[in-house]
């Protein structure tokens, strides 16, 4: 050993010789300067992983059995791979097998990432640029991009690009970066202006679609911004104000409609009232077109049907209300054999004064509302009394939301509300892993949590600082055309950076309740203890968001992530670190957000009480579920929303159940028909709620099968309650 050197290792100080070893040789053949510092933190961190807290004498003992090693090879040079083939072999000779494996297998997936990079990073790198030319067809904007370079290839690419620390943190499972595919290419979702848009036409690159003079024309032009949008993001859309935006519509086709019936001679005292009636049947066939278009219409290079959520029920006019009204009817009716419609969801907005109560003015679409959710599943439903919601509300703001989740209201670089804005990327944090490695200490839990954040920041901040290096161009439809708040003055050619500060950066977390029974053995439906620290720990989220928009003056927010994959992927990285807990890793898939288990049995109520406080802590997104037997009375559904929205906080909140029809004729059946009683059929469809959407059954990951097959119904007493409070 030729001379001492001074490592630092936490707070704590320690003399280390180091070997004669003068170089490391790197992979790409660099030669670079021995370092043992790398050696110390390697084991720490690896030790840390597997919730193995070696004290510091204990690495510092192994750290210099290594250097023994490689001082006894007595080389001048040696290749990184041999160090780390000797760090390895020291830990399972010193008794730290499990340690040994967390740090070969992190060195696997570091190999894996490094074997894909080589031949496949230039070719990304011009890809991600200008996409090629060989097809005058391909543009250059999100979908075509990842057309060409592929889903999971771009997800290698990303992770190779990125600093190793927020590699590693996404590759092991203590946080996610999600939609990875997307990272260096678009942004996430998009609440649309759709009246500011259809007003001053738009371009979607073929040419110049001039504004609408019907409603006929207005609604077929809706669906093409909700598909043109999602050709440039990864995430959903919605017409964030949809009644009141499209309403605008009616009065001129009411004119050319009165026009036309004077042109036939028709007489004066009978205008007015065909007006009407051709009126209402020319918004039901535009209104029947959206349903029918947003259910076949493809987008993405044809790989899916818009993700599209509409946001209704706050009228402010008759022809609003009619809108409203039609629209909500028409999806009752179904498509062309009354099949369930999957798209749009439907966010039907409740508001004292406006449709809550019995004296309000249409009070008549909040009941129609529930009627159509008894059948459908849709509407869900927002509560604008929320405090959180009317504090927007009072200001002239009407709040909206999305399947995804995604509420986007303050902003603290312009005006605030939801038209224009949307979440730019999400980060999810694993909790239940937190409460595992903390053994039962709530002080060691919340300081892995603060670092679990810190990440997070990291990675939003490293995203950030890739999409601010796309250019309008990257994005033509939504930044081109100006869709997006930010992009008003913009130049082809421009930096989107703009647009990113007027959007959220979420931090979300998933399975709270497998992380506070990982900690105390309950989770926050079961006992009071873990009901204070579950809300501690989202405050804790919160706080930590709240912090950061200050310092940092962009909008960060605190999201309850919908986990449609992720619930899935996180256990099965758990379960193969810590193996079978019972209560955590038990099952195939992890707890959604905030949410009670969907196994555990529960009241209307008490699900409600318990989840309702955590919709003012996730400012970036939130939902609660209530789960029925079979098709509820829209009684049911009156009350348990009247229940939700006049006695507690909550704000949206979705009526689950299991639908199942007949596809060859389109009967609905119930959950024990194995075959349709009308024509014999056994081709049956199920239909269920996944994150805030329905799906088809069959398209549920492994993870979301799973827990749809756990959920139990919160109505013990099916259809003949008539009283929250005692279900």
């Amino acid at each position: 050993m030729s001379y001492n050197k001074k490592v630092p290792h936490g707070t704590i100080y320690c003399i280390l010789e180091e070997p004669k070893v003068l170089y490391v040789v790197k992979r790409d053949g660099r030669n670079v300067d021995f370092n043992s510092v790398k050696i110390t933190n390697a084991i720490k961190k690896a030790s840390d992983e597997t919730a193995i807290y070696l004290k510091e004498s204990e690495i510092i003992n192994i750290t210099q059995k290594v250097l023994k090693k490689i001082e006894d090879l007595n080389k001048g040079k040696i290749a990184v791979e041999e160090i780390q083939n000797i760090v390895e072999k020291t830990l399972i000779e010193c008794g730290y097998k499990q340690i040994g494996n967390s740090y070969s297998s992190y060195r696997k997936d570091r190999t894996k990432v490094r074997e894909i990079k080589s031949d496949l990073m230039k070719v990304i790198e011009k890809i991600g640029v200008q996409t090629d030319r060989d097809n005058a067809n391909v543009g250059n904007n999100f979908s075509a991009k990842l057309l060409r370079i592929a889903s999971e290839s771009n997800k290698w690419h990303n992770l190779a690009s990125m600093p190793k620390k927020l590699a590693k943190a996404h590759e092991n499972g203590d946080i996610y970066y999600h939609d990875l595919d997307s990272y260096n290419l678009t942004i996430n979702c998009l609440h649309i202006p759709t009246k500011e848009v259809l007003l001053r036409g738009f371009n979607t690159g073929y040419g110049y679609i001039r504004p609408p003079k019907r409603i006929e024309s207005a609604c077929e032009l809706s669906c093409i911004l909700l598909q043109s949008s999602q050709n440039d993001m990864f995430g959903g859309q919605s017409h964030p104000d949809f009644d009141n935006d499209m309403s605008v519509f009616v009065e001129p086709t009411r004119v050319e409609i009165r026009k036309e019936l004077k042109s036939f001679g028709v007489k004066d005292e009978m205008i007015e009232e065909l007006t009407e009636k051709k009126l209402k049947r020319a918004v039901e066939q535009s209104l029947q077109g959206i349903i029918y278009n947003l259910n076949t219409m493809h987008s993405r290079a044809g790989s899916q049907v818009p993700f599209s959520s509409i946001n209704l029920g706050i009228p402010r006019s008759k022809d609003a209300a009619l809108i409203c009204e039609i629209f909500l009817l028409e999806y009752e009716k179904g498509l062309g054999k009354g099949e369930q419609p999957i798209f749009p969801n439907i966010i039907f907005r409740v508001k004292k004064g406006v449709n809550r109560e019995p004296s309000d003015p249409y009070y008549y679409l909040f009941k129609l509302a529930c009627r159509v959710a008894s059948k459908r599943m849709n509407p869900t439903f927002m509560n604008l009394d929320a405090d959180f919601n009317k504090y927007y509300y009072d200001k002239g703001v009407i709040p909206a939301t999305m399947g995804c989740r995604t509420y986007v209201c303050a902003n603290v670089n312009g005006p605030s509300g939801s038209v224009g804005r949307g979440n730019i990327a999400p980060t999810t944090i694993n909790l239940p892993r937190i409460g595992i490695l903390a053994k039962g200490n709530v002080d060691k839990y919340f300081e892995i949590l603060d670092d679990r954040l810190n990440l997070a920041r990291e990675s939003l901040e490293h995203r950030y600082s890739v999409l601010k290096n796309l250019r309008v161009k990257d994005l033509p439809f939504v930044a081109g055309q100006r869709l997006m708040k930010g992009s008003e003055n913009l130049k082809d050619n421009d930096s989107i950076e703009p647009i990113l500060k007027q959007g959220t950066w979420a931090i979300g977390f998933i399975g709270l309740a497998e992380a506070l029974t990982a900690l105390i053995g309950s989770h926050h439906g079961e006992t009071e203890e873990a009901r204070k620290l579950g809300f501690e720990t989202i405050k804790r989220i919160r706080d930590y968001t709240d912090k950061l928009t200050k310092e940092t003056h962009l909008n960060w927010s605190t999201y309850a992530t919908p986990a449609e994959g992720l619930s899935g992927k996180f256990i099965v990285k758990d379960k193969k670190k810590f193996g079978i807990i019972k209560g955590v890793t038990d099952k195939e898939y992890y707890t959604n957000s905030y949410h009670i288990p969907v196994g555990f049995k529960i009241s209307i109520k008490n699900k409600i009480d318990i989840e309702a406080p955590y919709h003012k802590l996730c400012n970036g997104g939130h939902i609660s579920y209530i789960e029925l037997d079979d098709y509820p009375d829209p009684d049911v559904i009156l009350n348990i929303l009247n229940y939700a929205y006049k006695e507690t906080n909550i704000s949206y909140l979705g009526i689950n159940f299991h639908i199942r029809y007949c596809k060859e004729c389109g009967n609905y059946l119930g959950e024990d028909d194995i075959k349709c009683p009308e024509c014999g059929s056994t081709d049956i469809q199920g239909i269920s709620r996944v994150t805030g959407y329905l799906s088809l059954d069959e398209r549920f990951g492994a993870g979301k099968s799973a827990e749809r097959a756990d959920r139990i119904s919160h109505d013990s007493n099916k259809k003949n309650y008539t009283n929250v409070e005692t279900a």
